[in-house]
């Protein structure tokens, strides 16, 4: 296809009856002849905002693309020997293992991939509106000291690490005192009827029944109040005629929220449901890992967990463990790509 100039779009001029160019396509021309001198002349002026960022892209470079080279390994032999690009090519057969297989493997990979949906489904239903709930609640704190404690209090377990997290989470409903064999929160929920003594004393991470609240309970607990950060910056942005424009109508503190507030950071809402959908298949594999046990497989078991057992366990099925990881990211793909384009016909609002 020919590329357009300013010759292309000539003017008619009536005052000397003749032919010229048009200016603004003089200008685009211009603009698109030296348009990469431009380019080295802004990261020549602006050379320190560009250096501060190679260290992201040597982390993006050796955690996020390099590894990809791996993922060959779910189309290749299993050979820790040779290396991937000389290993045998076997195809889908990995996949169709998976997916179809006629072994106990194929089992473990569906009831991984049905808890790791259950688990984010959950923690999109129930944790994800916490944190606007936090936002909301303190915008209406009139004291900037009282609102600063608050938020501190609640962005603090964010900065606990897991391992300390998860410790915590164990004693309060697996280790007891010395005098009883109970956690503190399963001989609260055994005092007021809630668990039997025999289920109190086992442990309810021992239990299955129990490791779904727990985790999203603890999830919650964690991550609320550092998540409502975002939100509560998008409601301090809008502007206060609005709020005196609702008072006047006779809008009340609720009212206020329904109809300023929400509509006002309705983008951003749709923005990080938009990202939290699409990492539905991306359970963090640490904390599970450290919470769960054999007795509990049938709910605590994910997808990462189980690419971690088969792939670094004794069975050493690295092309299995890189499949089933593979899989999880297409569909989170998948994901993000559906909901965005739902939510930009729905609300004309995406992430793209």
């Amino acid at each position: 296809m020919k590329k357009s100039t300013a010759g292309d779009f000539l003017l008619y001029d009536e005052s000397s009856n003749s032919y010229r160019a048009d200016p603004e396509q003089l200008v685009r021309d211009d603009v698109e002849k030296h348009y990469w001198r431009n380019v080295a002349r802004t990261v020549v002026k602006d050379w320190r905002l560009y250096l501060m960022l190679v260290p992201m892209l040597l982390v993006f470079l050796f955690w996020k693309y390099f590894p990809m080279y791996e993922l060959l390994r779910c189309f290749k032999v299993n050979d820790e020997i040779k290396e991937v690009s000389d290993q045998f090519f076997l195809g889908f057969s990995n996949f169709k293992r998976l997916l179809a297989g006629q072994d106990t493997l194929s089992t473990e990979f569906w009831r991984a991939l049905r808890n790791t949906f259950l688990l984010s489904f959950y923690g999109l239903c129930f944790g994800f509106p916490v944190p606007v709930i936090l936002a909301l609640f303190f915008n209406e704190i009139k004291s900037n000291l009282l609102r600063s404690v608050y938020q501190v209090l609640t962005y603090l377990p964010k900065f606990i690490s897991t391992v300390v997290m998860t410790s915590l989470v164990t004693m309060l409903v697996k280790q007891g005192s010395l005098t009883s064999n109970m956690g503190i929160l399963s001989q609260a929920l055994h005092s007021l009827g809630l668990i039997s003594e025999e289920v109190a004393n086992a442990g309810l991470l021992n239990n299955p029944s129990f490791f779904r609240s727990i985790y999203q309970i603890s999830g919650i607990w964690e991550s609320a109040g550092y998540d409502s950060i975002v939100f509560f910056a998008a409601i301090i942005a809008i502007s206060p005629t609005s709020y005196e424009a609702a008072q006047i109508d006779g809008a009340g503190k609720m009212a206020q929220m329904r109809y300023v507030v929400l509509p006002s950071i309705l983008s951003t809402l749709v923005i990080m449901l938009i990202t939290r959908i699409g990492s539905l298949l991306q359970v963090g594999y640490e904390k599970v890992l450290l919470l769960y046990n054999t007795n509990i497989y049938v709910t605590a078991d994910v997808v990462s967990t189980f690419a971690q057992r088969y792939g670094m366990g004794s069975s050493g099925q690295q092309g299995l463990a890189s499949a089933a990881e593979m899989m999880s990211n297409v569909v989170g793909m998948l994901l993000v790509i559906g909901s965005n384009t739902i939510a930009r016909k729905a609300t004309d609002v995406s992430l793209y």
